[in-house]
């Protein structure tokens, strides 16, 4: 149970760092409007925002398959960190009781934040992945 539910972690992790890659490829204006209001503008250029999100889901790609797991989720979770602090009053106050510009939908970046912390704490038990193979075909050979 515990293999399958990290394959399947992993997958809907990396899917969505292709999912949000794909959006900055396809969809620039977007990206630049939420790099604007979430990151200070940083990569908020039509120039720079295409190569972030090939970046981006060259990224997904390689965690969904579970390869070079030890960059790829440690890639995963800075640039989930990013979005949990660029969101953080959300998670702090999300109905905006106290914070202005709060907003309940983004709470789950915490969530997402802790599923990139669990597959780094539970790599090894990963045994699904392309890593796993490897290492496997290497014991036999």
């Amino acid at each position: 149970m515990k293999a399958w539910s990290l394959l399947g972690l992993r997958i809907s992790m990396g899917w969505l760092l292709v999912v949000w890659g794909a959006d900055k490829i396809f969809n620039t204006e977007h990206g630049i409007a939420v790099a604007e209001k979430y990151y200070f503008g940083l990569i908020a250029s039509e120039v720079i925002l295409p190569f972030a999100g090939i970046l981006q889901v060259i990224i997904g790609l390689v965690v969904v398959l579970g390869a070079m797991r030890r960059w790829a989720y440690t890639i995963q979770l800075l640039f989930n960190t990013a979005s949990l602090l660029a969101v953080a009053t959300s998670v702090i106050d999300p109905w905006g009781w106290y914070l202005d510009g709060s907003n309940a939908l983004f709470y789950p970046s915490l969530i997402i934040f802790a599923a990139s912390v669990l597959l780094i704490a539970f790599m090894n038990e990963d045994r699904f992945c392309v890593d796993a193979k490897r290492l496997e075909s290497q014991s036999a050979g």
